[in-house]
């Protein structure tokens, strides 16, 4: 809980912060002043002094006139305090859900629902802070001023329930942190079903989709009824501190009138009772059992998964990069079909390797595997001699880079887009890169390396040339690119996949036109049932599947890659 304190705190800037307490003094003085303008306006028309009642009623309208001024400039003052706060939390969650590449699950809900929670929770727990202190002040120093003795009645028992209130703050914070957890799983269950429904509805697996999300549904609401009841224990805190004192002061009235406390002090005692501490003992309670725990449990999942993912100290950088696969199989869900099964290849340090088969068939899922995005179901997958899957995002940066069919281009100039994988490439090699694979009128199109990019404003074989480019320049030895020229037309797709074939490495291409497969050393054949591995020619011969993708097209001579 300090952690988190202690962040907010570090949060609030300094000048806005002194300006928001400032303007927050004024409502000091019509908290402290009601109290003794009601008791005194109260003996003085029992006394038949009305004129005198009504300048004390007149001066509590005034203090509040001025406390209603410095509230309005104090709420104009809390945007400067909560959004830079906000900004910092959107900051933390997506750069670590980017250090974490791969294991960002709940990074959706952290970003949108949490982030909101903080900040929303953080800007009340300010208001009420504030609000208490205000009126905490004002009322014993109203109370001290109408009579010392009112104030040890009524202080002692306000004071005891807020300390309960804050005892019961550890149980509803355990709570609060079985919520979040059963919320996170909650959303990601729900998430991977409504992302495969139209598969579900295919293969008729809504019972086993509706059991699937139902379990994460129960103990989102079991956690939810839990968290509840810790009401019933605020209910017991606020009777302590809010209704204690009012009884007792009542009960105490005749002993004080025999020791000549007037009416009108008596009213004003009960005054601050039932319109100063009651209330606020109920929005401080209010706030610090259901916002200020969600703001301390939800920022502390988003400053823990803020960090970067711990690894295994013995995982290394793999010594080359060979793709060993041995009897691996792949499916994207306990019931759910091998998507791969029991595949056997290698793919040697140097080698030009494409992939086809029907769509559906796991050319994809292959790429995955291999890029480490998850790890296979069963069997073993080697890149050098180190699973992708257990290094580091940093690490595999080094050795793999994959460029998908959807293109990623974010704002900001052409080199920066271009040198994001190699940021210390000189620009003699970027403009290598950029004629090798075939970008020099989009570059010139755009008005150079340094001109802006609008990605919304590019095509997608536009995006396609750009992403190539990037990885071209990328230091990793593995380039796979899984459809990464489905948008060029042919002639640029076979200038693309020649220049990354020219580059130093090994390049597996998840084939998008059969004729990429003619450009490759080798070609793997995936129909569902078994692999094949070999050259266009033996392929022809032996594949009937092979035989009936390529179809009626035939290759001219020069458009096959020769034995070597």
């Amino acid at each position: 809980m300090r952690r988190e304190l202690g962040f907010g705190v570090a949060a609030l800037r300094r000048r806005p912060a002194l300006e928001f307490a400032a303007w927050s003094l004024p409502e000091i003085l019509p908290t402290a002043v009601y109290g003794i303008a009601v008791a005194h306006a109260t003996d003085a028309f029992l006394a038949g002094r009305g004129a005198t009642g009504l300048a004390w009623l007149g001066g509590l309208v005034a203090a509040a006139c001025l406390g209603a001024v410095g509230a309005r400039q104090a709420y104009r003052r809390l945007g400067d305090l909560v959004e830079p706060f906000r900004d910092e939390l959107v900051r933390r969650v997506v750069s670590g859900a980017l250090r974490n590449a791969g294991r960002i699950d709940g990074a959706v809900s952290r970003l949108n629902r949490q982030v909101e929670i903080v900040r929303d929770t953080f800007a009340g727990l300010i208001v009420v802070t504030r609000t208490f202190t205000i009126t905490v002040v004002g009322v014993v120093t109203g109370l001290l001023s109408l009579d010392p003795l009112i104030a040890a009645l009524v202080v002692p028992p306000f004071l005891l329930g807020f300390a309960a209130s804050l005892a019961i703050l550890g149980l509803a914070a355990d709570r609060m942190k079985a919520s979040l957890s059963a919320d996170e799983q909650l959303a990601t269950s729900a998430g991977t079903a409504f992302a495969a429904v139209r598969d579900v509805t295919a293969t008729g697996a809504e019972d086993f989709t509706a059991n699937l999300v139902g379990e994460p549904v129960e103990a989102h609401a079991a956690a939810e009824r839990a968290l509840a009841r810790v009401a019933a224990l605020r209910t017991l805190c606020f009777a302590v501190g809010g209704w204690l004192p009012l009884l007792i002061l009542l009960a105490a009235g005749p002993w004080l009138v025999g020791r000549g406390v007037s009416t009108g002090t008596l009213l004003g005692g009960l005054t601050y009772v039932l319109l100063g501490l009651q209330p606020a003992l109920s929005t401080v309670m209010s706030a610090l059992g259901d916002g200020g725990l969600r703001y301390v449990v939800t920022l502390g999942r988003i400053l823990d998964t803020g960090a970067p993912a711990e690894r295994p100290a013995s995982i290394c950088l793999p010594r080359g990069h060979q793709v060993r696969l041995h009897k691996v199989s792949f499916a994207y869900g306990p019931q759910a079909e091998p998507v791969l099964r029991s595949l056997d290849l290698v793919v040697p340090e140097g080698d030009h390797l494409t992939v086809v088969g029907p769509s559906g068939i796991g050319k994809s899922t292959l790429a995955a595997l291999v890029c480490g995005m998850f790890p296979p179901t069963e069997g073993r997958l080697l890149v050098g001699r180190v699973s992708p899957h257990e290094l580091s995002p940093e690490q595999l940066a080094r050795t793999r880079v994959l460029i998908p069919q959807e293109a990623y281009v974010f704002s900001g100039t052409v080199l920066d887009n271009l040198s994001y994988l190699a940021p210390e490439a000189p620009v003699a090699h970027v403009n290598r890169a950029i004629e090798a694979v075939g970008a020099e009128a989009l570059v010139a199109r755009l008005g150079g390396p340094k001109a802006s990019i609008r990605p919304g404003q590019l095509s997608a074989g536009e995006r396609q040339l750009i992403a190539l480019v990037r990885s071209y320049l990328s230091p990793a030895p593995l380039a796979v690119l899984d459809e990464a020229t489905c948008h060029l037309d042919p002639e640029a797709e076979r200038r693309a996949e020649e220049a990354f074939s020219a580059r130093p490495g090994t390049l597996i291409v998840v084939a998008h036109r059969i004729s990429s497969a003619l450009r490759a050393r080798r070609i793997l054949v995936l129909d569902g049932n078994e692999a094949m591995v070999g050259r266009h020619t033996t392929l022809v011969r032996e594949s009937p599947l092979y035989r009936d993708l390529l179809g009626h097209w035939q290759p001219r001579p020069d458009q096959i890659q020769p034995a070597s």
